[in-house]
């Protein structure tokens, strides 16, 4: 009996394995864009490791992707998907990798105040609407040139009305300058890690006079001067917001646009149309191939001769680089270009132009070239919106239908899918949902393809011969009457949505059952119900009870009325990046106002966990930790403080400086869970310093129990 049963159990198994193999063989011709999402996977796995991988580390991912190189070339249909993904995610791995060693560049060590000599390689405007200059080529005073930034970027903290600055231009300034700041708290943006990537190892500003030491030689940065110089062109043409709109629409030069039409633009969902994107690529390549088409088919001759879609798709691909090249290429613009670069390809070849396929060499190419793109929100939301309305139109081409109903239809379908696509993704970034921006993209997205891009491309092509008139006043109608929407949209009540934060397995799983929605047919596409649970676990574990910056000069306390801030000014980054990811619409002064604190500016006193705390900032303050010991539990100091009394755990500037910032969880009366930005194991993008043996410990309020430092 038992030898019948195990006889049986075999069977059933190999059953099994028979179905997965006819389904693997069904989908063969399916699978391959599953590549991407694996190579994904192997590159998140090294961007989530705790810490950096040892040696044994990366010979094990190299020995798993040499086993699955010959899973692949095993002549059994089940092997050889399966070791495709554990290849393609091993690559990714390892790529990764690879890349960060490879733009590894000396980062400041330290805070710097004096001149600063470098070459302008980047003008544009930063948050706080102020020009911004990215410099190379960098001298610090009293600086070895090893110890020196490769980059710097420096905000411009007052007017410059004597100088036109340049790209290429070698200038001098004074200016503080101090290493990239890291997470504001345990799982936000840490900008350190982008600044590694893009070889920016100081920022700061200058409130100075900048000085030109050199003008820009013939091919000093030739390509921003080009783009400057194009810019400049537009804006002489068309006057304020819409010259600036139009400038950025077809440059990428983002610095003359004012701070309210960028904010309007953000409120009204309009924001995409700013960046070069694939909605800018597409409609220049598209309008470039049908014109090229259609100029031909007009000469008869020529059209009989001449293969007309061949040669308007080289044109167009020409166009399309050209294009590429003076955008600067951020990551849209390069998926755009390589999608657009694939599909004109597969017109030259007769192939089919359009397809998922197109899509995943386009994710593939961005992610060998750029493997730390994946963590970036617009990889997420270009490549998610430009898969749902390729996997949508799939669906709307079989639908029978009048020519008007299709045209319209497939206007607000491309809308909507690509609204939805990429909202979970801005929400989860941003912290932010346009409730009418399906609106605003409906009534604007005509515009920008009738109007704006047409229009764009024919003053590209008659202005240098002193006809482009007629073009500029069309590119400035549309790029008005786009500003206009955006400012109608985002004047509407309750336009912008405020959402918390979400749970750190949320992207992961948006980044794996997405495509298992899109790409798989039949039952295995329950694999994707894990999205229908991403509404209801969105905030995972909650928000902390209280955050302390890494400076130690603002706590938040999280109470009834949403977070309490313990200064009305003061850390102003780091206030509303917690305020955002609450999902809290207020400002610094107006949570500063909420209750939770007593006391006076500078020694603020509250409860947490059911136990007496403060929090103590200014000069002086850590003489001040004796008498404030003798009536709470705990204190956040911000300065270093010389012993911490028994019975006291004090957080002062020194752990601070060894943590960065911190997020306490209320465990139960007077026990607290303490998560570190800088705990444990460091990364490369880092601090260097000595850290913390634990990157999260529990805390007793009652008793004097702080971690100790790693030895």
């Amino acid at each position: 009996m038992a030898g019948c049963w195990r006889g049986s159990r075999q069977m059933r198994g190999a059953r099994q394995v028979g179905r997965l193999g006819d389904w693997l063989l069904a989908e063969r011709g399916r699978l391959f864009p599953w590549l991407p999402v694996c190579m994904g996977g192997g590159i998140g796995l090294w961007l989530a490791w705790p810490g950096e991988p040892g040696a044994m580390v990366y010979w094990l991912a190299f020995a798993l992707a040499l086993l699955g190189f010959g899973l692949w070339r095993a002549p059994l249909a089940l092997a050889q998907p399966l070791g495709a993904a554990l290849l393609a995610a091993m690559l990714g791995f390892l790529t990764i990798a690879a890349r960060a060693d490879s733009v590894a560049a000396p980062v400041l060590e330290f805070r710097y105040y004096g001149p600063v000599e470098g070459r302008v390689v980047g003008i544009d405007r930063s948050g706080a609407d102020r020009i911004r200059l990215t410099l190379d080529h960098v001298v610090l005073e009293r600086v070895a040139p090893a110890r020196t930034p490769g980059q710097v970027r420096i905000s411009l903290h007052s007017e410059q009305p004597h100088l036109r600055l340049q790209a290429g231009m070698r200038v001098m300034l004074t200016a503080h300058l101090a290493p990239p700041d890291g997470a504001v708290e345990p799982g936000a943006f840490d900008f350190r890690r982008m600044a590694w990537f893009r070889g920016l190892g100081a920022v700061g500003y200058s409130r100075t006079p900048v000085l030109a030491q050199a003008l820009p030689g013939a091919w000093d940065a030739w390509v921003t001067r080009l783009r400057m110089q194009l810019s400049a062109a537009i804006q002489a043409a068309i006057p304020g917001e819409p010259g600036a709109f139009a400038a950025a629409m077809m440059t990428g030069d983002r610095s003359g646009m004012g701070r309210a039409a960028v904010e309007d633009l953000r409120d009204s969902s309009l924001y995409h149309l700013v960046s070069i994107s694939g909605v800018h690529m597409g409609l220049l390549a598209g309008f470039v191939f049908v014109a090229i088409r259609g100029g031909l088919a007009l000469v008869p001759p020529l059209a009989l001769r001449v293969p007309a879609r061949k040669v308007a798709a080289v044109v167009a691909l020409a166009a399309a680089s050209f294009y590429l090249v003076l955008s600067g290429g951020d990551v849209a613009t390069e998926r755009s270009f390589v999608m657009v670069a694939v599909m004109l390809g597969a017109v030259l070849l007769d192939r089919r132009a359009i397809s998922l396929r197109s899509i995943a060499v386009a994710a593939l190419v961005i992610l060998l070239l750029q493997p730390e793109a994946l963590a970036e929100p617009g990889f997420q939301m270009s490549f998610a919106a430009t898969t749902a309305l390729v996997a949508g139109f799939a669906v709307l081409a079989r639908w029978r239908m009048p020519g008007w109903l299709r045209a319209g239809g497939m206007l607000v379908l491309s809308s909507v899918l690509a609204g939805f696509a990429s909202a979970p993704f801005a929400a989860a970034h941003f912290n932010r949902f346009t409730d009418y921006g399906l609106l605003a993209n409906i009534v604007a997205s005509p515009l920008m393809g009738i109007l704006v891009m047409p229009a764009g491309v024919l003053a590209a092509v008659t202005a240098p011969f002193g006809l482009g008139g007629p073009a500029y006043w069309l590119l400035e109608q549309g790029t008005w009457l786009i500003l206009l929407v955006a400012q109608w949209v985002a004047g509407f009540e309750g336009a912008v949505r405020m959402i918390a934060a979400p749970a750190r397995w949320v992207l992961p799983l948006l980044g794996g059952a997405g495509p298992a929605l899109v790409l798989l047919r039949g039952r295995a596409r329950l694999l994707a119900l894990p999205l229908l649970l991403v509404p209801l676990f969105w905030q995972g574990g909650g928000r902390p009870d209280l955050l302390v910056a890494a400076d130690g000069g603002l706590v938040g306390l999280l109470g009834p009325e949403g977070r309490a801030l313990s200064a009305p000014r003061g850390n102003g980054f780091a206030a509303g990046v917690w305020l955002e990811r609450d999902g809290d619409a207020a400002d610094q002064p107006q949570s500063a106002m909420r209750g939770g604190f007593t006391g006076p500016r500078g020694d603020r006193r509250f409860v947490l966990a059911g136990a007496p705390a403060a929090h103590l900032a200014g000069r002086g303050s850590a003489s001040r930790v004796p008498a404030a010991c003798a009536e709470v539990h705990l204190v956040i100091l911000s300065e270093p403080a010389q012993a911490a009394p028994a019975g006291c755990v004090v957080i002062d500037a020194a752990l601070l400086a060894q943590t960065g910032g911190l997020a306490l969880h209320v465990e139960g009366p007077g026990r607290v869970s303490v998560v570190a930005v800088d705990g444990g194991a460091v990364r490369r993008w880092q601090r260097r310093d000595p850290v913390l043996a634990q990157r999260q410990w529990q805390m007793d309020l009652t008793a004097a129990a702080v971690p100790s430092k790693a030895e």
